[in-house]
């Protein structure tokens, strides 16, 4: 199904969700928002909403051996965070949702090992389980986040 969804509504939402259902609405807004600042500044992430979403290795949920990627490509309208995810990703696309994390355009989850990239200089903020940072276009291409 990841080749076969060409909305970006859909793409943000299901990639949120996969991402930090487990945080709540403030978690997926903010993964929502690394990917709406990725699309800002186009580059190897992606050029858009869709394409930065799906790019190999960017989002672990969207990974063949994550054990997300089935319930993400299969949740519907009738899970109540992913009516909250498509109701903010529709917003996202819409320009109406403001970035709670001050830019960033990387993050990961601060229950796994701190990655290579993950540079105090760009470290941001943390909300819920998840530290952000802004690397900028030139951040390391296979980072998980």
């Amino acid at each position: 199904m990841q080749n076969q969804i060409t909305d970006p509504v859909q793409a943000v939402a299901r990639t949120a969700w996969g991402e930090a259902r487990g945080e709540g609405v403030r978690g997926m807004r903010a993964v929502m928002n690394v990917i709406a600042n990725r699309a800002a500044t186009p580059c190897w992430w992606g050029r858009d909403y869709l394409t930065v979403c799906l790019k190999a290795w960017q989002f672990s949920c969207w990974n063949e051996n994550d054990p997300n990627r089935p319930k993400l490509l299969s949740v519907t309208g009738t899970d109540p965070q992913f009516r909250d995810a498509l109701d903010l990703a529709a917003q996202l696309i819409s320009r109406k949702l403001p970035d709670i994390t001050q830019g960033s355009d990387h993050y990961f989850d601060t229950r796994t090992k701190t990655p290579a990239w993950a540079d105090s200089n760009a470290y941001r903020c943390t909300i819920g389980h998840h530290a952000f940072y802004r690397l900028g276009p030139y951040g390391q291409e296979k980072n998980n986040g």
